[in-house]
């Protein structure tokens, strides 16, 4: 199934999404990222809220990331990431965000519009919303105050005590076409690291893409979340056999071919072996934490892995 160019489909949001994208970018030319579209805060927030466009923010972070590693690139990659810091309305907002708002706002066709600033930033690979809605995301949890419903991204993603129950509104969106085009075509589909209630379950909260993903032949990755600091909403207290069971139950039908983690994210390495064998993968245990940060992915470590994994 591998060849020297593989097609990846690679699934999150977020600095999660865009750290496995960095790495991939250096590895194979033909990535598609799928990205979650449920994001309310800061820029992205308001530009749903007045326009009740797409949120663009994990799409732009997702596209810098595919930004070519030459000068081009990196220009471009900063300057859509520029976030403009006044006393008046743009503040907060993202270059990157607004361009896309405009490009949406003189079209109806969504995907065109985040493909003419990919061939601006002339990017490697497609970056695609898992929906052409925005979506909102509901966590039932079992918290010190009792039990509590909370809706929005953040608000999910910051949440504190015991997940009960995750879905997105409405409940079964559309996907977007082009997704199951790519997941149809696909050799590999990779799925986070990322906040993990808020940008790596979504893609398996819908039926429709929960089904294209797991009767797909291309092989299946699961980058495990690192360890982060205490009270960080992309751990959100929980381990990653807790992470793989939340996965499994909401698609029973999905098995992994391998599973990522981190040497210092092994609480129960037997625990962790054995679930991923369950779902039908192998567990890698590799470095693949930044040196001088390690709370975050090191994209070249995990660049380096991926290479070696496709071969």
């Amino acid at each position: 199934m591998s060849s020297a160019k593989p097609k990846v489909v690679a699934f999150g949001g977020g600095h999660g999404l865009a750290a496995t994208l960095t790495a991939l970018r250096d590895v194979t030319p033909t990535i598609t990222a799928v990205v979650t579209v449920a994001d309310n805060g800061g820029s992205s927030g308001k530009i749903r809220e007045e326009f009740n466009f797409l949120p663009p923010g994990d799409m732009r972070m997702a596209l810098a990331a595919l930004c070519g590693s030459d000068a081009w690139g990196q220009s471009w990659a900063q300057i859509i990431q520029h976030r403009f810091n006044t006393s008046g309305d743009l503040n907060g907002h993202a270059l990157g965000n607004l361009l896309m708002a405009a490009l949406w706002d003189s079209s109806d066709d969504l995907v065109a519009g985040i493909d003419r600033v990919g061939d601006l930033l002339k990017i490697v690979g497609r970056v695609l919303p898992m929906s052409l809605q925005p979506l909102e995301i509901e966590g039932v949890f079992d918290t010190n105050s009792g039990v509590q419903t909370i809706r929005g991204q953040i608000e999910v993603a910051t949440a504190k005590g015991k997940l009960q129950s995750l879905k997105l509104l409405p409940e079964n969106p559309v996907v977007t076409p082009q997704v199951l085009e790519a997941i149809s075509k696909a050799e590999w589909l990779v799925f986070g690291p990322g906040s993990w209630f808020s940008s790596v379950m979504p893609h398996f909260l819908v039926k429709d893409l929960a089904n294209a993903i797991s009767t797909s032949p291309a092989k299946k990755i699961m980058v495990l979340n690192l360890q982060g600091p205490e009270g960080a909403d992309e751990f959100a207290g929980n381990t990653p056999e807790e992470h793989l069971r939340l996965v499994h139950s909401h698609i029973s039908t999905l098995k992994l071919d391998i599973a990522i983690v981190d040497p210092t994210v092994l609480v129960s390495k037997n625990g962790l072996r054995e679930m991923v064998k369950e779902l039908g993968g192998e567990l890698i245990v590799s470095d693949v934490a930044r040196d001088d940060d390690r709370n975050h992915h090191d994209p070249a470590k995990m660049s380096s892995l991926f290479s070696h994994i496709f071969e």
